[in-house]
């Protein structure tokens, strides 16, 4: 077969020779085993190794960030190990963690097993707290260079404005879409107003269950390819689930471990919410963004679908209704 040069379709036309054929520029002897791991945004896989544990290769989507962009979040990840934060890091091979080949970009990091955390379990949100405090110390000690900042409008017009202008709300839903969206934006501009001038500072910036491995006692942290600047809240909010009963003892727990290492500015409480509903327009926008990839047309067959776009906008409702109300109490709420 030809070699592809066009990134996009290379990637898109992945192979496991390809794979293979990449880790081994890096002098280790792959044994053909292949997993492919649970990622949409990049593809990744844990690879055997002849000569030792298996690793985790990441080949990256181009077009997502630059080289430059991506070594940051690399560097960030090996500062937080140098501190004895359990992220998973990639690893060097002479001296670089961002390695080419081809069209490929990929790098590889150690294999490491476990379970998403119990979020019943109120010893677990205080580590899960402690945890991030530390890699928030961290973050607030440099900032990004290439990378960007959580903000409204690339979390929520950009992405309005995307599915708008390339069809993809359908016609007969565009006057509700439109209506609950202006309505969406003045609540979400009121909820940054209301939290003043908090920190930004570099976070993981996509920290949910799914990207904290538990095994036994040990926690590592993975993934921190969404990682920029924002405030500290948007590592905490996605660990808050069911109503708010139930998210205010979860919230308690979290930051009642955060705050042994690092005060929590409570303003920010007026941040989740805002946050969410960002999430939950920016989510849709991506999806349509890689739609035309075969990957993402497997895993998300529901996608533009009309029951997608009804639930989608009856989900913004409730989120603007929600955002009205006060935010979440917390014992060491001090504004």
């Amino acid at each position: 077969m030809p070699e592809i040069k066009d990134p996009n379709l290379a990637y898109i036309q992945l192979q496991p020779d390809d794979i293979l054929t990449s880790i081994e520029t890096l002098g280790v002897q792959c044994d053909g085993r292949l997993l492919a791991l649970n990622s949409y945004e990049n593809r990744v896989y844990q690879v055997g190794i002849e000569s030792g544990p298996p690793l985790v290769a990441k080949f990256y989507r181009p077009g997502r960030w630059s080289d430059e962009a991506i070594i940051e979040e690399h560097t960030f990840t090996r500062e937080l190990a140098e501190q004895e934060i359990p992220v998973v890091a990639p690893i060097e091979h002479d001296g670089e963690t961002l390695h080419h080949h081809g069209p490929f970009r990929f790098s590889v990091s150690p294999c490491h097993g476990g379970r998403s955390p119990d979020l019943d379990n109120a010893e677990q949100l205080q580590q899960l707290g402690r945890l991030l405090a530390r890699i928030h110390l961290q973050g607030e000690q440099a900032d990004f260079v290439h990378r960007p900042t959580l903000d409204i409008e690339t979390f929520g017009y950009e992405p309005h404005d995307y599915l708008l202008e390339n069809g993809f709300i359908p016609a007969e839903l565009e006057a509700a879409y439109t209506s609950i969206a202006e309505h969406l934006f003045d609540n979400i501009e009121g909820c940054f107003e209301r939290a003043g001038n908090f920190r930004q500072l570099r976070i993981h910036g996509d920290f949910h269950p799914g990207n904290v491995l538990a095994l036994e006692q040990k926690f590592h942290i993975v993934d921190f390819d969404d990682a920029r600047h924002g405030p500290a809240v948007q590592d905490l909010w996605m660990f808050l689930s069911g109503d708010r009963s139930e998210q205010t003892p979860q919230l308690e727990e979290l930051l009642d471990g955060y705050q042994k290492f690092r005060r929590f500015d409570a303003r920010e409480l007026h941040l989740i919410e805002a946050l969410r509903t960002l999430r939950i327009i920016h989510y849709a926008a991506w999806l349509a963004q890689r739609c035309e990839d075969p990957a993402f047309q497997l895993a998300f067959p529901w996608f533009n679908s009309q029951r997608y776009w009804d639930e989608h906008i009856l989900a913004l409702r409730e989120q603007a209704a929600i955002m009205e109300e006060p935010p979440l109490a917390w014992s060491g709420n001090i504004y």
